[in-house]
């Protein structure tokens, strides 16, 4: 079949049946029955069931995990200098990370050479089996660090295959929305991991090992349950069940058109070329060095922004605000959890596909440096000695109140700015035939930024003290401020086979001028003289 004969017309408006509990449900518990790609005529399907979660998990459990004094006594934690103890922590809490930069990259190769079903199956066995081996150990440290390692293979693989499915099958209309369902499941892994911390802090005694064991078979239950499904659709009649429409609708029909001429001009355009091929397009061409840009950036910004490290020591951050006892400063990182997870939510069914990727990312980033320089202020006024001894006066008993509920509204900017676009940059940017590779890429700097950054806050807050770490925090948030105006375009409502011509403009055109001078209207079929740019040559069709 050539190109002529697949050329879509542009896209109808998305009929009222395409947004239907189907999408929405599969989206949800992601859950998906998702049609990943175009191979031959058929779409690979796959239902995963909370992907996302499974980075939220770890987040949430080893914060938790590491404050339990069962935990500590098994480990002798408390064993050693500061500077031992800090190390050992941030080793611990810093290995799935480790483990996740692998996983990125391994995701690219597994998914191009096996598939996204395949590819489904390994990771979660290998997150499976990482934290049997954690569970198992007995007080083994190696064991431990091993296990998450493993585990953590595993885990960087999820924010490479999800968002990949959703970007692969969303109607562009509310590719946002699904995308941000993804990034909100972290955040129901992490009130998952939250709440096990605190029911286990509370009914398990500390001198038992199943005290930090117990909330472990949190990850080995997600784990299992991804194991179990996986099947094959043809792609006209998985399409048109998910979109709730006859197999004949001319939406479908445009669909499956679009993707499968997209795909076919891609595959001329690159038949024969290799991975290394595929490398070197991707740092050769400038519409593809700006994509790589935007989604390194994103990832550097937004995890150094000091988000992740609330999440991952949230205990200890409500211990120097005023929180005192286990329990307390776990039932406060509960609430943080529930925060970040309605919120998200709320992100994504009302925000972030009705008033755009940039304006969220503005409001977003905005409220987290506010929220972080006042948090930053407060400890360095009060002071480190007055905050440990719990000698407040009225009014820094207030601003202790104030800076705990900053830390929730941190916790709201981060879901309306830089959780979000950390996802959705990889599903609205890349051409198919490199969206693997470079969303495994921009991932795998995600969990490089997000190892450096876990590793790093225990000797932060030593050398820095906590003041110091918020108040870094705060400037890389505000550096982001003027990144997003000058370089991030808005790409709600886009079609993804329409961005090209996008990227194609002069590289300081592209994140102020970009959507006023290439509307979001513009598709494939729509480029003058028939022709179309496929990122490595203009071809005509």
């Amino acid at each position: 079949m050539g190109l002529r004969s697949l050329k879509p017309q542009r896209l109808q408006e998305t009929p009222h049946q395409v947004l239907n509990r189907r999408l929405f449900w599969s989206a949800a518990v992601f859950g998906m029955t998702f049609p990943a790609y175009l191979v031959g005529t058929n779409f690979l399907t796959s239902k995963t069931g909370f992907l996302g979660a499974s980075r939220g998990l770890d987040e949430g459990l080893v914060g938790g995990m590491v404050s339990l004094q069962s935990f500590k006594d098994e480990f002798h934690l408390e064993d050693g200098s500061q500077n031992h103890q800090a190390s050992i922590l941030s080793n611990i809490t810093s290995m799935v990370q480790l483990g996740s930069i692998v996983g990125a990259l391994l995701a690219f190769l597994i998914c191009d050479k096996l598939g996204r079903v395949q590819t489904l199956r390994i990771l979660s066995f290998l997150w499976l089996v990482g934290f049997i081996i954690v569970v198992a150990s007995q007080g083994s440290l190696g064991q431990v660090l091993a296990g998450r390692f493993i585990a953590g293979l595993g885990i960087g693989m999820t924010t490479v295959v999800g968002p990949m499915y959703i970007a692969e099958i969303a109607p562009k209309s509310v590719r946002g929305m699904l995308t941000n369902i993804f990034a909100g499941s972290v955040y129901l892994g992490a009130t998952i991991a939250f709440f096990s911390n605190w029911r286990a802090s509370v009914n398990l005694s500390d001198e038992s090992g199943w005290q930090w064991r117990a909330p472990q078979f949190a990850h080995i239950g997600f784990a299992t349950y991804h194991m179990i499904k996986g099947r094959y659709e043809d792609a006209k009649t998985a399409l048109a069940n998910l979109r709730m429409l006859d197999s004949s609708h001319s939406y479908v029909e445009d669909e499956i058109s679009g993707i499968s001429y997209q795909l076919e001009s891609e595959q001329e355009a690159t038949h024969g070329v290799s991975r290394w091929g595929k490398i070197r397009e991707l740092l050769l061409v400038p519409a593809n060095r700006y994509r790589l840009m935007l989604g390194f950036m994103s990832q550097v910004l937004g995890q150094w922004s000091g988000a992740n490290s609330i999440t991952i020591y949230a205990t200890e951050f409500f211990g120097v605000l005023g929180k005192s006892g286990q329990s307390e400063k776990l039932f406060a990182s509960c609430i943080l959890g529930v925060v970040k997870l309605v919120s998200a939510y709320i992100c994504a069914f009302f925000l972030i596909d009705f008033v755009g990727r940039r304006r969220s990312l503005y409001m977003g980033i905005s409220l987290q440096t506010l929220s972080l320089t006042y948090i930053a202020i407060f400890l360095g006024l009060t002071g480190s000695e007055a905050l440990k001894s719990g000698q407040l006066n009225t009014s820094q008993r207030r601003g202790a109140v104030g800076s705990i509920a900053m830390i929730y509204l941190s916790g709201i900017g981060w879901t309306m700015g830089w959780n979000s676009f950390q996802y959705l940059v990889n599903a609205d940017i890349w051409q198919l035939r490199l969206r693997a590779l470079g969303s495994s890429l921009v991932m795998c700097l995600h969990f490089l930024n997000q190892f450096g950054n876990t590793k790093a806050v225990p000797d932060m807050l030593l050398v820095l003290q906590s003041y110091g770490f918020f108040a870094f925090s705060a400037a890389v948030s505000f550096a982001g401020l003027i990144w997003v105006w000058f370089f991030v375009p808005e790409l709600r409502g886009r079609s993804l086979e329409s961005t090209d011509e996008l990227f194609a403009l002069p590289w300081y055109q592209i994140g102020r001028y970009g959507p006023e001078l290439v509307p979001a209207e513009s598709a494939i079929g729509d480029h003058p003289g028939g022709k179309v740019e496929t990122g490595i040559g203009t071809h005509s069709v």
